[in-house]
């Protein structure tokens, strides 16, 4: 059984070296046959050379892809690699690699994709803003994976290269979230392990904690649309057929007690609001037989 460990990597010149070190020194005392592999994200300093000095298989893009496209660089080349299990970590050294065997051991007990959870064990540090995005991530990825999670947005993760091949990504999230999505869809058996999350420098992803609130709460919309389409537009839906279906029977009311509608413009938006509901629970149904 193949091991490999993939990092991604975008201008870590500063810490990719002690990452790759404290892998090796992990994973050489464990039983498992592994290989380091290193997806440089086309990086401006020395990272492709300094992880080929540590001796990690480097795969560099021809340009700067982002994290969610580098993940699917990642996993093109692991299963080149023969890789049996991939495992997922960062390269700001985030994730201590002493992790690393136990998420393998899930892996072996028969669990297809197991996440090392920062809200289960302990982080070092957090802004305030972002534990409540998470939790509110954790919340709906919850319902829509019918799994407990506890940290949907962890790159510390372990799987199968059935999983690897199976999942095909088709959007712009972050491959934190979709591979979950995908992987409950799939039947696939996932599980997470209370972990121990260092502190890091700041993210390359987002500006601040507003900018990373804002566009968590975007995020859940827009997985809320596309993956559960019919509770997305149904909830909308009943919610403007209800108001529309009220202000009628207002309407009624008025008219079999002074024999007056109370006015055109009632009827009116009464009217709308019943049909723009109809419309987009349709809408719900519609995306949801397309799945």
């Amino acid at each position: 059984m193949l091991v490999v460990i993939t990092i991604p990597a975008w201008n870590e010149e500063q810490t990719l070296g002690a990452v790759i070190s404290e892998i090796i020194l992990i994973m050489d005392q464990s039983k498992y046959k592994y290989k380091i592999h290193v997806q440089d994200d086309c990086s401006i300093d020395t990272t492709a050379k300094l992880a080929k000095k540590y001796g990690a298989i480097v795969h560099s893009n021809e340009r700067h892809k982002g994290l969610a496209e580098t993940f699917h660089e990642e996993i093109k080349h692991c299963l080149e690699l023969n890789a049996d299990i991939i495992v997922h970590t960062d390269a700001d050294g985030q994730y201590p690699a002493e992790f690393i065997p136990k998420l393998i051991e899930e892996i072996e007990k028969g669990n297809d994709l197991v996440i090392g959870s920062r809200f289960a064990g302990k982080i070092e540090d957090m802004p305030l803003i972002k534990r409540l995005g998470n939790m509110a991530f954790a919340y709906v990825f919850t319902q829509l994976c019918h799994t407990k999670i506890t940290d949907s947005t962890t790159g510390f993760r372990a799987f199968t290269k059935n999983v690897a091949k199976d999942i095909h990504f088709s959007t712009d999230f972050t491959y934190t979230h979709e591979q979950l999505i995908r992987a409950a869809r799939l039947k696939f058996q996932i599980k997470e392990i209370p972990i121990y999350a260092r502190k890091t420098r700041e993210s390359h992803l987002m500006k601040g904690p507003f900018d990373y609130a804002m566009k968590a709460w975007i995020n859940i919309f827009r997985i809320y649309r596309d993956y559960n389409p019919l509770a997305f537009f149904g909830k909308i839906g009943l919610t403007l057929f209800t108001l529309g279906l009220l202000s009628s029977l207002w309407v009624l009311y008025n008219y079999l007690a002074t024999g007056m509608v109370g006015g055109i413009p009632r009827v009116i938006l009464a009217a709308m609001l019943i049909l723009a509901g109809m419309q987009i629970m349709l809408f719900g149904l519609l995306a949801d037989m397309k799945k």
